[in-house]
């Protein structure tokens, strides 16, 4: 009768048990699926490795030239202060036959390099590499520019970041700057798959590379001579208040060119303003004259200065010797005594 009653009472709860599990099952399969989908999300991340790889190729990397210090922990007489990588790019360290290729690799790479060879004659060799003196990626900013000289690059430098080390660009400066490229490729194989690498000589409009500009901003390569021409100038002499050199960095005519020279003088004949200018490759001199007034009232050209011209600002010749001849008699009037007549 008991027998009969257990069953009973299990035939009854059987169903809610059976649902009981039912839920547990299915709210452990949302809690399983929830860390899916964090891995999916940290997959594509870029691992560390990745990370490394990348910051490692922004490394300096040793080259022909660079002095090297080399320290092999507790071992004194295996350690070298200064060691001189040569013009293949190799070194020799002692005990080991041989030489080890030093170019193009980091400090750690080779001290990492060091240590496997030096695993023949010490238990666990503890070396480290530093770079002495920097000589292999020599640059040089040569021209118009306030500190011009020659660089040592430790890092990937752009062309704007270069100039400011030397000192940027000087008033005289003019609108384009030159890259000229060494003949010879690094020995580094890869730095030798460089899109422009056949180029020998590039320019830049000035005015693009200071503002950032990516295209006129390259990264400079080692053995680069980056020259900053000075500008061509014309000359403004005559009645203005201040003769003066005008760079042309841009197209100026003659009435600006007579602006910055200060303006013109009391008695200048502004009609008559004459530009002397020689052509290129030629010692024939032409002159073309100048109506300021006609500039003013629009009736005539306002003429664009080329390079090397004078412009020449007359004066109205009695005038100005009537003016002189007062000027140099006011002193004299000013310091003679007075006298009443009477």
């Amino acid at each position: 009768m008991k027998k009969r009653r257990l069953r009973i009472v299990v035939g009854l709860i059987a169903p809610f048990i059976a649902l009981s599990l039912s839920v547990f099952a299915q709210q452990s399969t949302e809690k399983t699926e929830e860390p899916a989908e964090k891995t999916v999300a940290t997959a594509m991340t870029p691992p560390p490795a990745t990370q490394e790889r990348s910051e490692l190729s922004e490394r300096y990397r040793i080259g022909p030239g660079d002095i090297l210090e080399i320290l092999v922990f507790n071992r004194p007489l295996l350690s070298r202060e200064a060691v001189r990588v040569d013009a293949r790019g190799m070194i020799r360290v002692p005990l080991i036959e041989g030489e080890i290729q030093a170019a193009c690799r980091t400090e750690n790479e080779l001290a990492k390099e060091v240590s496997t060879h030096y695993l023949e004659y010490l238990r666990n060799p503890n070396v480290e590499v530093f770079v002495k003196e920097y000589q292999s990626q020599p640059v040089a900013v040569l021209g118009a520019v306030n500190a011009p000289g020659r660089f040592q690059l430790q890092r990937r430098v752009r062309l704007l970041e270069l100039l400011s080390f030397a000192g940027g660009h000087a008033e005289r400066a003019g609108g384009r700057i030159h890259l000229i490229h060494a003949s010879d490729v690094s020995i580094c194989k890869e730095s030798v798959v460089v899109a422009d690498a056949l180029e020998s000589f590039d320019s830049y409009n000035l005015n693009d590379m200071l503002r950032g500009d990516d295209k006129s901003n390259p990264y400079v390569r080692p053995g680069d001579i980056v020259t900053l021409p000075e500008s061509e100038r014309a000359f403004v002499v005559g009645n203005v208040l201040k003769p003066s050199t005008i760079p042309l960095k841009e197209p100026i005519t003659v009435s600006q060119a007579i602006a910055m020279a200060g303006g013109l003088m009391p008695d200048t004949k502004s009609d008559k303003v004459r530009i002397i200018r020689q052509m290129p490759g030629s010692t024939t001199k032409t002159e073309i004259f100048i109506d300021l007034k006609g500039i003013d009232k629009r009736r005539a050209e306002d003429v664009v200065l080329q390079a090397n011209d004078i412009v020449d600002v007359p004066a109205s010749g009695g005038k100005r010797f009537l003016r002189t001849l007062v000027s140099a008699l006011a002193p004299a009037i000013s310091n003679a005594p007075v006298r009443v007549i009477r």
